[in-house]
């Protein structure tokens, strides 16, 4: 447990202009920043970051909140995790209580793996530099491709002994559970079961497991955040001949999917933020040799296509991409590779294949950094440039040439961007000699089948999820609340009445403030009243309650603590370890104008008495209208039945009444 005096800290030293920057690449928009979204496939910045109020929002999503909520959200940890990560930011030191057997069953499993793996690093990284034979083996391995002690210890480069147990049993040893040395990957488990003494000396059963990695040097995985959620372990040169699989790669896991991590980004990402572009490039002695040479922007898919989410992942950094790969067959293949994916995703791509012969590892090794830079520089090409030049302008067949052309007006089609497809296809027209107006109708008719296909997709969804999915549109608020996506999430409870929302807002706002003070009660008490402890007694005196639970529970929490000293509405809801509350909290708070930077809507000449008041009369009134609408439907459905409809009618005028007299209140001249 982390006590209450150094979470305030944490808090009060954390910005969220700086953690936000871990993940994303803001850049200054007036008082406040703005980037892609890094919570869903965002092409034009929506994320806006405000430094004066420590907090972001996503005005499409909705996510955000303070920098220990944004935490939470994107690495999927728990609130302490996230204050422990700002703590190691901010060298805030936390000094907790040793976790009881009971409170570590408790963990996650995500987090328990997490643990696992961090322990597993630092053992390997300790049996490379400690080990007589890590270091006679593993260490001389590294040494021989080059690779220096300074970027051994930046990517914590390590080894695993050849013993079938070796790194298992010191787990096990050092308290970690053999089902998790399973579920990361680490090992695997034979059949036969083990014995082994436990402190009594009483014989007990454990499973007998297997280090995956035995006898090879292992390369870490590190996430975007720097938690460690794989491994790879290559085999020695020495013993790769005739091995097809030279490399072992952790399986899949509930914190592993390759599909949506890249090696080397951790190290990266500040590299690509400066650089305004990222190289791409196989493996991990890639990733580690360019690094050496002094170019860090350096990522590695390891020989698979890349996929929409490691597009996504680098996009929200830089929407430049340098495909760097060897020169033979096989690197053109992979240069070839998902490019109609990144040109999607709006990613400006080049080409450069290195001398036949070459990959990144070696080429970095033969030349200085000066040289290798300038040969980049130099021998980039763009990708429609470099595809062109590879099958169609050097082809003299003219089935494949024909292939060839439809082939990269088919690439050109998915560019977002209609300015840069047609700047692509004027270009590509003056290549090849062709028309431009050819080149145009067939591209219009990818377009075309792109959209079909679309459409063919939507046409699968059943009639009911569509009917759904267009009840939920119908039901955005209306222009008075903030615009769609600023509320954050769509609730599970009933949809909530821009009326409920503007009252949930002042809570938010301005709920510890005192609106009614020394108000004399019948019995000579003098009270006064916060803006949530009046709502909650107006509302309390008919039994109202707000549609979505979401809302009570916060007018309820404001209720409770809006007497303490020193409370404050507004923070206490951003910072909420509750994701729901402080997503929403943070979307009533942000001011979608004001965010812009460019002006400010002034707010109305009223007080927040006047506003309050007005708003509590407004949800009453739109109570009243509903219970009015209810009755006649009641009484068109008991049409037969007069003694019901007498009751109904009798009602129907009392909450008639009632609504035109809050009318007046409001300055309304209502009666019907």
């Amino acid at each position: 447990m982390i006590d209450r005096a150094t979470v305030d800290k944490i808090i009060e030293s954390a910005r969220i202009v700086d953690v936000v920057s871990e993940f994303v690449t803001l850049r200054k928009s007036g008082v406040n920043y703005k980037g892609l979204c890094p919570f869903h496939d965002d092409k034009n910045p929506s994320f806006m970051v405000s430094p004066a109020k420590n907090i972001c929002h996503c005005f499409v999503c909705g996510k955000g909140g303070t920098p220990a909520n944004f935490l939470m959200e994107h690495e999927q940890i728990s609130y302490p995790d996230a204050l422990r990560w700002l703590a190691k930011k901010y060298n805030i030191e936390i000094v907790e209580k040793e976790l009881t057997d009971e409170e570590r069953q408790e963990q996650s499993e995500r987090e328990s793996m997490f643990v696992v793996n961090e322990w597993a690093k630092d053992y390997f990284h300790r049996i490379l530099k400690e080990d007589p034979d890590g270091s006679a083996i593993g260490k001389q391995y590294f040494y021989s491709r080059g690779i220096r002690d300074d970027i051994i210890e930046k990517f914590q480069l390590g080894f695993s002994l050849q013993q079938r147990d070796a790194m298992s049993s010191a787990a096990i040893k050092a308290g970690y559970k053999p089902e998790f040395l399973i579920k990361t990957g680490l090992c695997y488990q034979n059949d036969k079961p083990n014995t082994e003494d436990n402190d009594s000396q009483q014989e007990k059963s454990v499973p007998q497991l297997t280090d995956r990695y035995r006898g090879r040097v292992i390369f870490p995985w590190f996430n975007i955040s720097g938690k460690v959620v794989a491994f790879g372990g290559r085999l020695l040169d020495s013993r790769t001949k005739g091995v097809a699989q030279k490399y072992v790669n952790s399986p899949e896991s509930e914190i592993y999917h390759k599909e949506r991590e890249l090696y080397g980004i951790f190290q990266a990402k500040r590299a690509i933020v400066k650089e305004d572009r990222v190289f791409m490039v196989e493996g991990y002695t890639d990733v580690i040799a360019m690094h050496q040479a002094g170019i860090e922007n350096v990522v590695a898919n390891s020989g698979t296509a890349l996929s929409t989410h490691q597009i996504h992942m680098l996009h929200r950094f830089t929407q430049n991409i340098t495909l760097l790969y060897d020169g033979d067959e096989a690197g053109i293949h992979a240069a070839m590779r998902g490019t109609d994916m990144l040109l999607a995703e709006g990613m400006n791509i080049k080409v450069l294949l290195l001398p036949d012969g070459d990959d990144p590892d070696s080429f970095a090794r033969k030349h200085s950094s000066e040289e290798l830079k300038k040969y980049i520089e130099e021998n980039q090409k763009d990708f429609i440039a470099f595809k062109s030049e590879l099958t169609v302008e050097n082809q003299t067949d003219p089935v494949k040439r024909s292939e060839g052309i439809a082939g990269i007006v088919k690439s050109i089609s998915v560019i977002p961007e209609q300015i840069l497809r047609d700047t692509y296809l004027t270009d590509f027209s003056h290549r090849i000699g062709m028309k431009e107006q050819t080149l145009i109708a067939e591209m219009n008719k990818f377009i075309r089948k792109d959209i079909e296909d679309k459409e063919k997709g939507n046409r699968a969804v059943p009639a009911v999820q569509r009917e759904e999915s267009n009840q939920q549109q119908e039901e955005v608020p209306s222009s008075a609340l903030p615009q769609q996506g600023e509320t954050g999430r769509a609730f599970s409870s009933p949809v909530s009445s821009p009326i409920e929302t503007l009252l949930i807002r002042e809570v938010v706002r301005h709920g510890e403030e005192i609106i009614f003070e020394n108000i004399e009660t019948e019995d000579g008490q003098f009270i006064s009243f916060t803006v949530a402890e009046y709502i909650d007694f107006d509302l309390g005196q008919d039994e109202l309650q707000f549609s979505s639970p979401l809302y009570n529970q916060i007018l309820a929490e404001a209720v409770a603590h809006s007497k303490e000293q020193g409370f404050k509405a507004e923070t206490y809801f951003c910072s909420h370890p509750d994701l729901e509350i402080s997503q929403l909290a943070t979307s009533l708070v942000i001011d979608r104008h004001q965010l812009g930077g460019r002006f400010i809507v002034q707010p109305k000449e009223d007080t927040l008495r006047q506003r309050v008041l007005h708003l509590v009369l407004d949800f009453r009134m739109a109570i009243l209208e509903k219970r009015l609408k209810d009755i006649q439907l009641q009484m068109r459905q008991n049409s037969s039945d007069m003694k019901r409809i007498m009751e109904l009618m009798k009602e129907y005028k009392d909450t008639q009444e009632m609504r035109n007299m809050i009318a007046k209140k409001l300055g309304n001249d209502l009666v019907v």
